[in-house]
């Protein structure tokens, strides 16, 4: 009998706050950033990127980011800097921590917190 196949999945929720350097958008991701879906993320934070400032992106529940999943990562910080707009992790998990320094992107950005780097 054969298992049926595991569709990684990933689900956000956006939070908008306006403060008074202009609106912070913080994008909570849950599940697996992988290859299957890496459009989720990109198409739902490209949409909110004009009317906002700042994005922050909590990682604390993303359980798995594949080569992909950084590379829609790259593809937002350029979008974010093209726009005019920071944008930052946090809460990155020991794995997704890996992934970054494995990669050399850790090393790159200035760390914020213990929890998060800023792009």
């Amino acid at each position: 009998m054969s298992n049926p196949a595991v569709v990684p999945q990933l689900t956000l929720e956006f939070e908008r706050r306006n403060e008074p350097h202009g609106t912070t958008t913080i994008v909570r991701c849950h599940g697996r950033l992988v290859s299957d879906v890496t459009d989720v993320l990109y198409t739902g934070v490209k949409k909110v990127i004009p009317e906002s400032k700042h994005i922050i992106l909590d990682l604390s529940d993303l359980a798995y980011m594949d080569s992909m999943g950084l590379g829609t990562l790259m593809r937002l910080y350029v979008s974010c800097r093209t726009a005019g707009c920071t944008l930052e992790l946090t809460h990155i998990g020991k794995r997704i921590q890996q992934l970054l320094e494995l990669t050399n992107i850790w090393a790159v950005f200035a760390t914020v917190g213990e929890h998060g780097i800023k792009f």
